[in-house]
């Protein structure tokens, strides 16, 4: 902001890069637009990469999961208590994918 002559009060403009108007020298953007005035000082943060490794964990958890009641089923010999393990067996795996399938989100 600078004083003419006739004391009036002169704003310092500068031209929008994109859209050619006529802006305020210390605006941060563009009113009509949206685009930038000056290039970002700092980038944001780079989200972390995860590790294929919780993919695997995840995979054998489920295999033993699975492979496990083949082998106690041999111990059990009444039919309710192999249905009692085959169904903690189906709840273990589906929670076990579904917390693998957030993780990668």
């Amino acid at each position: 902001m600078t004083r003419c002559p006739n004391d009036q009060i002169r704003v310092s403009t500068v031209i929008c890069r994109n859209c050619q108007t006529e802006i305020a020298d210390k605006a941060l953007i563009c009113y009509r637009c949206g685009t930038a005035t000056t290039e970002a000082r700092f980038k944001p943060a780079a989200l972390p990469r995860r590790s294929s490794s919780s993919l695997i964990t995840h995979v054998l958890i489920i295999l033993v999961l699975l492979i496990g009641p083949f082998y106690l089923e041999g111990t059990v010999t009444d039919a309710t208590s192999r249905v009692y393990g085959w169904t903690a067996v189906a709840i273990a795996v589906v929670i076990v994918a579904v917390r693998a399938y957030l993780r990668r989100r």
